[in-house]
């Protein structure tokens, strides 16, 4: 039998035998906490947020993984980027979906293309920036979740011009430093 043909007729199986009472029982337990169950998000859906100009799509929050992790996409235009910053309590990934990414984790510089996957632990030095002509794509992880509210709270302030110092203390409330 064909690789192929085996994952067809016995994935099935397989799947409703051992998967689902588990999956099942999962879905029971974190049920009670209100997190942590199936959700489906399709192209286009999420909570969408600008962010200084960083524009932002929150696909899946702490509120749907239970506090373990925060999914979002960014779509932004050349240019777009953020000063150097340590995060204390969150490591970040970044995946390039369409155009390009220029990270800098403390002095090595790469230029990230579509498929490209950075990682960032927390507690070094870094930043980003999108490069080219086209507009990145980028799927943004941070483990654990709560810098979703920050991400909120910045965007909730006034248009025009940021108050860098007002930028800075809700940034620290999160365990975001930047060096300047």
């Amino acid at each position: 039998m064909k690789r192929s043909e085996f994952f067809m007729k016995a994935g099935a199986g397989v799947a409703s035998i051992t998967l689902l009472p588990l999956m099942a029982s999962k879905k029971k337990s974190l049920n009670k906490s209100g997190a942590g169950v199936l959700k489906i998000v399709r192209n286009g859906d999420g909570k969408q947020v600008n962010v200084i100009g960083d524009k932002m799509t929150f696909k899946l929050t702490g509120e749907d993984t239970n506090g373990d992790f925060v999914l979002i996409e960014q779509n932004n235009a050349p240019g777009t980027g953020i000063p150097v910053h340590i995060h204390e309590n969150e490591d970040e990934i970044f995946r390039v979906i369409e155009g390009k990414l220029e990270v800098q984790v403390a002095d090595e510089i790469t230029v990230l293309e579509a498929g490209d996957i950075s990682f960032l632990p927390k507690g070094i030095p870094h930043t980003w920036k999108v490069v080219g002509d086209t507009y990145a794509k980028v799927d943004l992880s941070f483990y654990p979740a709560g810098l979703e509210e920050m991400f909120v709270e910045l965007s909730n302030l006034p248009e025009g011009p940021p108050d860098m110092d007002v930028v800075f203390s809700i940034c620290a409330r999160y365990g975001i430093s930047f060096l300047k």
